[in-house]
């Protein structure tokens, strides 16, 4: 007789869950990821933008706004909003694109959560709410550039 095979669904809308595995302590990741001194040498991501970013206040309730500039797509901008910073183990805030006019798009959810595995951090970003399966590969792609460059950074540190 054959094994049944069960599989789960965690949620019927698109989700997107990346997770990397640093060669950095949890302590030394979570502080590049969030801290002014470290986010100028990497955040100028995804590959091929110039990013400014307007305004970072890493604490609950606090906001960030960022804006992205590449030849190929023009201008973009998003901002959100910290729900939870729990150093050096989590961040929670949402995400959310602005049109030409600075009308907000479709708000998602980001949680970071860094997990200490010996002298390395597993990192995974996990990131729900969106409208649709092109936009999660969308950000897919741009969160990956994104977690290279911050590896690389790390690298030097």
């Amino acid at each position: 007789m054959a094994a049944k095979k069960q599989a789960t669904v965690e949620s019927p809308e698109p989700v997107l869950v990346i997770t990397r595995l640093l060669n950095a302590s949890q302590n030394l990741v979570f502080d590049a990821w969030t801290r002014p001194e470290h986010l100028k040498h990497w955040q100028g991501v995804p590959r091929g933008f110039d990013v400014t970013v307007e305004c970072k206040d890493v604490r609950p309730g606090g906001s960030f706004r960022i804006r992205m500039q590449s030849p190929e797509f023009g201008v973009k901008r998003l901002q959100g909003v910290y729900r939870e910073v729990q150093p050096p183990q989590r961040l929670v805030f949402t995400h959310c694109w602005l049109d030409d006019d600075g009308n907000l798009g479709k708000e998602t959810l980001v949680t970071i959560s860094f997990k200490a595995c010996g002298d390395k951090t597993e990192l995974t970003l996990r990131q729900t709410g969106f409208k649709s399966c092109e936009s999660r590969d969308g950000h897919a792609v741009g969160w990956n550039s994104t977690l290279d460059r911050f590896e690389e950074y790390l690298a030097t540190l």
